[in-house]
Formats: structure tokens, C-alpha cells, sequence
């Protein structure tokens, strides 16, 4: 398993690089609908939902626990809302940032930082 998991990591990764989606200018374009919106990474979105669907639809047939809650309640919101902003902020989300911060680029390597540091506290809220 955990030479299946670093290969996955490994494509998922090269895929990143080579579709171009560990750069923040696509991404900033993509945000920036009223100026020179760039649909690339909506193209990237489609194709991901194009794989994810049939591979939900097969964890599903083989009884595979998948998450079941349809609730929107605040902390969801919340935490939609501290993702938009980080991702507007530095055009990078977690996996293009993860796959950058390797290549030792320091702003990736501070959103990594300040993503995890966010990942402490709500571990920590939660115990509380």
C-alpha cells in the first residue's frame, strides 16, 4: 500500500506539472472572472470530475464507506471560506502547493506551513 500510495503521489504530481497547475497564474485567472478569466483550470476540474464520478459510482457498488452528509452548517461554510481565501490569496491549492514546496519554493513552502499550522488548530479545537 505504501508503494501504491507514493506512485499515485508521484502521477498526481508529474499531472500537475505537466498540465501546468502547480503555476498560480492559471489559477489567479481562473479566479479573476470580471478580467482576463482563463478557463484552463475549469477544463482540469472537468476532467477530475470525469474520473471521480465513475470511481464513486464503483466504491459505491462495492460497498466502500463514502462520507453520507449532506448538512451546510458553519464550520463548513467557515472552512470553504478560509480555502477561497488562501487559494485567491497565493493561487496555489493544496496538492499544486505540496508538489512547488518540494521544489523548495519558499511561498509554497509558507502556504504548506501556514496550511498545516491551520490543520493544528483545528485538531486542536476539536479535542476541545
Amino acid at each position: 500500500k505504501p508503494l501504491m500510495a507514493a506512485i499515485a503521489g508521484l502521477v498526481f504530481g508529474l499531472g500537475l506539472m505537466l498540465s501546468g497547475m502547480v503555476l498560480p497564474a492559471p489559477v489567479l485567472g481562473f479566479l479573476d472572472v470580471l478580467g482576463a478569466w482563463d478557463p484552463s483550470l475549469a477544463l482540469v476540474m472537468g476532467g477530475a470530475i470525469a474520473v471521480g464520478l465513475p470511481a464513486f459510482a464503483l466504491a459505491r457498488r462495492r460497498r466502500i464507506p463514502l462520507p453520507e452528509s449532506t448538512r451546510i452548517d458553519r464550520r463548513l461554510i467557515g472552512g470553504r471560506l478560509l480555502f477561497g481565501i488562501g487559494w485567491g490569496l497565493v493561487g496555489l491549492r493544496p496538492g499544486p502547493a505540496l508538489v512547488v514546496a518540494a521544489l523548495g519554493d519558499t511561498k509554497a513552502l509558507g502556504f504548506v506551513a501556514a496550511m498545516l499550522a491551520g490543520m493544528a488548530v483545528f485538531e486542536w479545537l476539536e479535542r476541545r
